[in-house]
């Protein structure tokens, strides 16, 4: 893994940071592809707009996409994350009137994923811990991430690919690191994320994908048993691409992915 701390090359950050402290930052996870940075401006646009809800500062583009392009110099292949602290503090909660931002940027190999992932579909675990209700954090990409973890600590079948995580009214949000969409009659749907969850910039795209091409598409409450009556399901996120669902547990089963297909094959030419 290779890293930068603040524009130089390190991977260690001081114990009173307080992203380690309180997961008080903001993080980004982007794709890098044939030594391109995928989707870039899109992420920081993201960034900038996390680290406004948290009342961060944002470090300039042109700066973080020139550490962007050192850490990646002489790679072809791999995923980012860029990650935004608060930086140091002293002991207790309450911030600083001035602080001074800490800059993480990594980057690690490119998983492999079993073709049949994108080809067949993956099957999904359906989480039994519940997302909290909290609009003042919706959609943002912020560190405390523990609902994620203890999610995906409750399944270790290989066999399953993904975790759906639902909040306390058992509304449809999420997989565990990706957006949801499902098809209905010629609809395409995604959960209402203004309560809880992580909007992503696949899902964004998504969402512009539909209005090019004149295929309405809603966001809104999903309740678990309107998500099984879908057509298609697929999960998105800026490093899997798309992933159509197999099968959701017992309840859901699909094999043949229509829509899904045509948007995997819209992110390929895009991305090339």
């Amino acid at each position: 893994m290779n890293t930068l701390i603040n524009g130089a090359p390190c991977d260690t950050i001081s114990v009173n940071d307080r992203g380690l402290l309180y997961g008080d930052g903001v993080f980004r996870t982007l794709l890098l592809k044939n030594g391109k940075v995928l989707q870039w401006h899109r992420h920081y646009q993201r960034l900038f707009k996390d680290c406004t809800t948290l009342k961060l500062t944002c470090p300039p583009e042109s700066l973080l996409h020139t550490e962007l392009e050192n850490l990646v110099a002489g790679s072809q292949q791999g995923v980012i994350k860029v990650i935004i602290t608060r930086g140091l503090s002293q002991r207790g909660y309450v911030p600083s009137h001035n602080p001074v931002t800490t800059r993480i940027l990594s980057l690690t190999d490119l998983p492999s994923y079993p073709p049949s992932n994108y080809d067949l579909g993956v099957n999904v675990h359906i989480c039994q811990i519940r997302l909290g209700s909290q609009p003042r954090l919706a959609g943002v990409k912020h560190l405390n991430r523990l609902e994620n973890v203890l999610a995906s600590a409750e399944w270790s079948d290989p066999a399953i690919a993904e975790g759906l995580l639902l909040d306390e009214l058992d509304n449809v949000i999420e997989g565990v690191r990706s957006n949801i969409f499902m098809v209905k009659d010629g609809e395409l749907l995604t959960p209402d994320l203004s309560r809880c969850g992580v909007s992503g910039v696949q899902r964004e795209r998504l969402i512009e994908w539909a209005a090019q091409q004149g295929v309405n598409c809603k966001i809104k409450d999903i309740q678990l048993a309107e998500l099984f009556e879908a057509d298609e399901i697929f999960l998105v996120n800026s490093v899997i691409g798309l992933w159509p669902v197999h099968k959701i547990g017992e309840q859901y089963s699909c094999d043949n992915h229509p829509v899904a297909k045509v948007i995997q094959d819209w992110l390929l030419n895009e991305n090339n």
